[in-house]
Formats: structure tokens, C-alpha cells, sequence
């Protein structure tokens, strides 16, 4: 086992994937899934033995499962293992493997881990000592805030953020803290928390205004910070000046007071004004959550044959699947214009009515529909027919489909299936292991 292979499997979801573990997780497997962290060194294979036997109070067996992950030292084996010995109740042991070794290439994240241990230990002072020095990246500022909630340090906090924030407004461009926007929302955070919400709206309220903030998740932030306190008219005013940051909170907000009524008025104001935004797409959705599909469907079909970014087509036909809406949503694929049906059918028009049928018990016709057309003109032909023939009960040969397939897509979609049906140890063996997928 080495930390090179740990990480390539991190990054590019090698190995077994994540959710093919998951599906093992709910089906019952945990037994296979010890076996193969075991047998094929594999991460994902080991984070979920970890979390299921964690679930099951088996600690001790949850730590054998990560020792030999632990003794790379690669950061996110360490910080599992320590999750676990503390679950254990093995405090000095988990802190002692969570105390930095230097030195290291991931210092920051390594003291973030530990100061985080800190803090499940009991020992909260000295967390915030321990990450003092770092408290100008981003990333530890934005974990020091999170795990030190409800634990009853917030002015202690506030010391340490104050300073940073006044002198990222004193000066947000210079290049030495140019970067430390999310000071800003970090600070107004924890004045929420402690008590002292007005001063937090006042104070990110006058960062907003005076553009002193970074992405525009800092005005996302401001927004649902109005909403949670019910600040709506401030809310609204926000709405009129950062439309894409604020709408969709104003929106929730009146939606989540009984004022869907206002709300939908308030969109079809902004649409009909042609004001900025995906007004359409926000509308659509309120009217979907109460279930006026086909007042939510007229709200966006002029969309529907735009060649451009402004077609929710797509997006439309998912979120009417997503309630159940098969049927509606296959009819959008009808009596789209030829201009559109020749820049989007063979692209993805198709293969989205396909799955659609398929979902909705329909995938015999999808097949007879996909078997009538000249192979090379279906992308992943074969893929979608084994796709098919599981949806329509006609499982062995669906399997029989995906074990013809190179690749390891064909090998991660027969894993999923013979999942679903409990052939745990079958579906991992056709998973490539990671040295294999990495040489490929």
C-alpha cells in the first residue's frame, strides 16, 4: 500500500467507486466490503467497512480495517482513524495520531485535523491555539468557526476574527489579505450564533453595500442570514440589486412564511421586465413544489426550442421526474422544432427519453425504439440497452450485455446491478483493481 496509489484513488473516484460501496452499505454487504479493504487495499472499500461497522458499535474492528491505511500516513486515513478512536473513547490515542508529524506537505490540513480533535476531546482552548497561526487561510478560518460552534468560546473567537475582518475592510485589495474575503461572513457567523444577529446584518449589510466581499456566495450568505431572522423587506431590497445572490432566498423565504402567492407574483414581475437572471427556471421550480406541473411546464416552454444557454428543456424534464412525472416529462420531448431536434436529439434528446421510459416501465418500447436505429448512430448503444433490459425485469441478460463490454464503465454499471440483486462478492471481483485501472 502507498500513498500515491490512496491518492490517485481520491481524486479520480478510482477503484471501487463510491457509490457502488454505498449500494453495498444499504444492501446489507458490510462483510464483503471488510474483505475487499482487506484483499484489494482499496479506500473507498475501507471508509465504508469503517462507517458500517462504526454504525454498528464494532470499533475495534472498524480500527483494524484502517491500520494498515493509518501506517501510510496519508491525511485522510489519519483523520478517519482518529474518528474512530475517538468514537472508541481512546482519546490519547486518537490525539496522539492526530498531532502533526513534521515535517509534511499538508501541514495546514494536518493541524486543522488536529485542532479538531481537540475540540471532540474537550480541549477547545487550545484548538484555537493550535490554529491561531493559521488563521489566515481561508480553510482553517472557515473549520475553526465550524467546530467550535455551540461549544461556548464565541467572544474568544471573536477576538481573534475581529482584527482580520476590520483590516480586510480597511483594504480589500491589497494582495496580502486580498484573499481573506470569507473573513467577513466567518465573523457575522459567529455573532449570529452568539446572540447578536443585529450586529451581524449590520455589519455584513455595509460589506454587501460597499462590494467588500469575494464570490458571491458572501451575498448568499447575507441573504439567507436576512432570511433566517426575517429581515424580508431588507431581503427584497437585496433581491433588486443582486439578483442571481438573493432571489431564489427572497423567494424561499416568502415561500417558507405561506406567501408562495407573493412570491410567484414577485417572478413573473422580474420576467415580465426582463430582468437579469434565471427568473424562469425559479418560477418553474415554486410552481413544480406545489404541484402545478402543467402551469410550471407553461411557465418555461418558450424555452423549450432556444439553440442557446436560455433552454430549460432539460432541466424541466428532470425535475418533473424527480416528482414522479414521467409521463409529462416524456411529452416535452414531442414537437420540439427540426432546428432544435438537429443540434440536440443525437446529443442527449434521445438518451434523456430513453431513461425516461425506462423509469416509467416503458423499456420495451425504449429498446424496440433503440434497436431500430443504425448502431453507430446510439452513443453507448449497448450500455443503454443493458440499462433497459435490468429496468424491464430481464436481468440475466442485462448482465450477460455488461460482461461482453470492455471498460471499466461497463464494469462499474454490472458491479451496480449485480449490487442491487446481492451478488456482493461478484460485483467487486468485476471491478478492475486499482494498479489495473491506473494502467489503463
Amino acid at each position: 500500500m502507498n500513498v500515491d496509489d490512496l491518492q490517485w484513488q481520491l481524486s479520480n473516484l478510482g477503484g471501487v467507486q463510491p457509490r457502488i460501496v454505498d449500494g453495498i452499505l444499504e444492501c446489507g454487504g458490510l462483510e464483503a466490503l471488510v474483505d475487499a479493504a482487506r484483499k484489494r487495499e482499496d479506500w473507498f472499500c475501507a471508509a465504508g467497512a469503517v462507517r458500517g461497522l462504526c454504525a454498528t458499535g464494532e470499533f475495534g474492528r472498524a480500527w483494524k480495517v484502517l491500520e494498515p491505511f493509518v501506517a501510510t500516513c496519508w491525511q485522510p486515513a489519519v483523520r478517519a482513524g482518529v474518528d474512530v478512536l475517538l468514537r472508541w473513547g481512546r482519546v490519547d490515542q486518537a490525539l496522539d495520531l492526530a498531532h502533526p508529524k513534521e515535517p509534511q506537505e499538508n501541514a495546514v490540513e494536518a493541524w486543522r485535523d488536529y485542532a479538531e480533535a481537540l475540540v471532540r476531546a474537550g480541549r477547545v482552548e487550545d484548538a484555537i491555539g493550535v490554529l491561531g497561526p493559521y488563521l489566515r487561510s481561508g480553510r482553517v478560518l472557515a473549520a475553526l468557526v465550524g467546530m467550535t460552534e455551540g461549544q461556548g468560546c464565541d467572544e474568544w473567537l471573536l477576538e481573534l476574527l475581529t482584527p482580520i475582518a476590520e483590516e480586510f475592510r480597511r483594504n480589500p485589495e491589497e494582495p496580502r489579505i486580498r484573499d481573506l474575503w470569507d473573513v467577513l461572513p466567518a465573523q457575522a457567523r459567529v455573532l449570529e450564533r452568539s446572540g447578536r444577529a443585529d450586529e451581524a446584518i449590520r455589519l455584513l449589510g455595509a460589506d454587501v453595500a460597499a462590494r467588500r466581499f469575494g464570490p458571491q456566495n458572501n451575498v448568499e450568505f447575507y441573504a439567507e442570514l436576512l432570511a433566517r431572522h426575517g429581515r424580508i423587506e431588507k431581503l427584497r431590497d437585496l433581491a433588486d440589486t443582486h439578483a442571481y445572490a438573493a432571489v431564489r432566498p427572497y423567494v424561499t423565504a416568502l415561500e417558507n412564511l405561506g406567501r408562495a402567492g407573493e412570491a410567484e407574483a414577485y417572478l413573473r414581475g422580474l420576467i415580465a421586465a426582463g430582468r437579469p437572471g434565471w427568473h424562469e427556471s425559479t418560477l418553474m421550480e415554486l410552481l413544480i413544489r406545489q404541484g402545478r406541473f402543467d402551469e410550471a411546464i407553461e411557465s418555461v416552454e418558450h424555452t423549450f426550442d432556444d439553440l442557446y444557454d436560455k433552454n430549460l428543456l432539460q432541466a424541466t424534464m428532470i425535475i418533473l421526474a424527480d416528482q414522479g412525472q414521467h409521463d409529462k416529462a416524456l411529452g416535452l420531448t414531442e414537437g420540439r422544432s427540426p432546428e432544435f431536434l438537429a443540434e440536440n436529439e443525437a446529443l442527449w434528446l434521445r438518451s434523456n427519453r430513453w431513461w425516461l421510459m425506462g423509469e416509467s416501465g416503458r423499456a420495451r418500447e425504449a429498446i424496440a425504439e433503440i434497436q431500430a436505429l443504425p448502431a453507430s448512430d446510439v452513443d453507448d448503444r449497448e450500455l443503454t440497452l443493458a440499462w433497459l433490459l435490468a429496468q424491464g425485469g430481464r436481468v440475466e441478460e442485462a448482465i450477460a450485455c455488461l460482461r461482453r463490454l470492455p471498460g471499466n464503465r461497463a464494469a462499474n454499471d454490472l458491479a451496480e446491478l449485480l449490487v442491487r440483486h446481492g451478488r456482493f462478492t461478484e460485483a467487486l471481483a468485476v471491478i478492475p483493481e486499482v494498479a489495473a485501472q491506473r494502467d489503463g
